[in-house]
């Protein structure tokens, strides 16, 4: 059976739950409770896994903090034996529209530490990652609080519909392939 890993980003503990940066476990999360999967502490993180269409969808929350997140996934990656392109890093994008989906096959950090921390840990910015747009709604010096900050009304509202159609993403990925879905997808 293949076998993909799916890493969403965020930060544990409940202070951060709700929070735009935490999107990555959202979307893991979602995907999981949808194939009726339930996430298990284990060694650097939470983990599921779910079966669709003769392939195996092993869902990861590193509990590493998103800054020290490539240690989980070069774990998980060696321990599963999964090959490079077989995983996805799902984060928040800052110059993305809200629940806009982009999606790519390698690039830079974009000044994202989860992704920075990646990269050094895999010695290469050639893997697929899934960047989920939380906008840029804050004013100047206030970065960080908009990050940390909870959805407002209007976006937790339009969650459900977004998080379904990064699912649809994230299992055509596996089924599909990279290209087919990055052109399925982004933009959407």
């Amino acid at each position: 059976m293949k076998k993909f890993l799916i890493i969403g980003l965020g930060n544990i503990g409940t202070e951060y739950e709700n929070t735009r940066h935490n999107i990555g476990f959202k979307v893991v999360e979602y995907l999981a409770s949808r194939n009726d999967a339930t996430f298990e502490t284990q060694k650097l993180g939470a983990i599921a896994t779910i079966k669709h269409k003769g392939r195996s969808f092993i869902l990861l929350k590193p509990s590493t903090y998103m800054n020290l997140s490539g240690k989980a996934v070069k774990y998980w990656m060696e321990k599963e034996n999964i090959p490079l392109e077989n995983i996805m890093v799902i984060t928040d994008d800052l110059n993305l529209p809200f629940g806009s989906i982009r999606i790519k096959t390698k690039g830079s950090d974009g000044g994202h530490n989860g992704l920075k921390d990646i990269q050094q840990q895999l010695g290469t910015t050639q893997y697929n990652r899934f960047r989920f747009g939380i906008s840029n709604e804050f004013s100047k010096g206030r970065q960080v609080d908009y990050v940390l900050g909870d959805w407002n009304t209007e976006e937790e509202q339009k969650l459900p519909e977004r998080l379904q159609k990064c699912s649809e993403a994230i299992l055509s990925f596996g089924l599909a392939g990279i290209n087919t879905t990055m052109n399925t997808f982004n933009g959407k």
